[in-house]
Formats: structure tokens, sequence, C-alpha cells
């Protein structure tokens, strides 16, 4: 039985995402399933590179990201109210699979791309998801 669903977003493909939300939000609704989004931002990745930033430089991104996540939710998904909303910082797969264990998401509805090269070399973030993830995943093409 599905009790819980979490969509990933990545906001720097709102139009291409649209479609993805509505599909969680409708699985959500026939499943009488609660409903989180999750979208994650890059981390500096090295120490030395974030010491190129002001400090509170991430803070600011994750507080924008969560404006845009809560914007983006109630502009595609117009009077859904109980929806969690959850910004992640880090490596996108690594935080949905964590946001997966932490929200204890029954069925992750996640989006898939067209690979491009660097995809093929060390794999997109829908597969590594699917290939982890301890629930059912839903890889929504294009």
């Amino acid at each position: 039985m599905t009790n819980h669903v979490l969509c990933a977003i990545d906001l720097t493909h709102l139009e291409a995402e649209k479609p993805l939300l509505r599909r969680a939000a409708e699985l959500a609704d026939f499943y009488g399933a609660s409903l989180s989004v999750v979208t994650v931002i890059p981390d500096y990745g090295m120490s030395i590179v974030g010491s190129f930033f002001q400090e509170g430089t991430m803070k600011a991104a994750a507080a924008s990201a969560s404006e845009q996540l809560h914007a983006f939710v109630a502009d595609t998904l117009p009077g859904v109210d109980a929806v969690q909303h959850i910004v992640e910082v880090g490596t996108a797969y690594e935080q949905i699979l964590d946001a997966i264990e932490r929200s204890k998401a029954d069925l992750v509805v996640i989006g898939a791309h067209k690979p491009n090269l660097m995809d093929k070399l060390q794999g997109p973030n829908s597969s590594r998801v699917a290939r982890k993830a301890p629930c059912s995943v839903l890889i929504v093409r294009d």
C-alpha cells in the first residue's frame, strides 16, 4: 500500500517538471497518500571552493530554492495545500535517497531526460535512485 509519495523536482527545468509533479499528485490522490516534493541544490564540492564565497551564501541559496519550490508547487497544483516541501544540499541522487528514508516514502516519482555524455559516463540521477531506493520508483519520461 502506498502511504507517501515523494516527487523529485529539478528547479532548473520547471516547465518540464510540471507534468512530473502533476503525475505525482495524481498518484498521491489515487492512493490517498501524502505528498512531498524534494529539490536538491549542489554544494561546493570541495571546501576550498567554498572559501571563495561569502559566508551565508549556501544558506541564502537554500532559502531561495525553498521559495522557488513553494511557488512552483502552488502554481502547478493550485488548491493542493498539504504538500511537504524539502530542500536538500549536496549530490542529487544521494540527497533524494536520504529524503526517501527520512520521509518514509513508499513511492518516488522522478523525471528522466535524454542522457548526455557525462550521464553515460557516471549515470543519471534517476537510474541511481531507482537502483538504490528502498521503495518503488516511477521514472517519468519527457
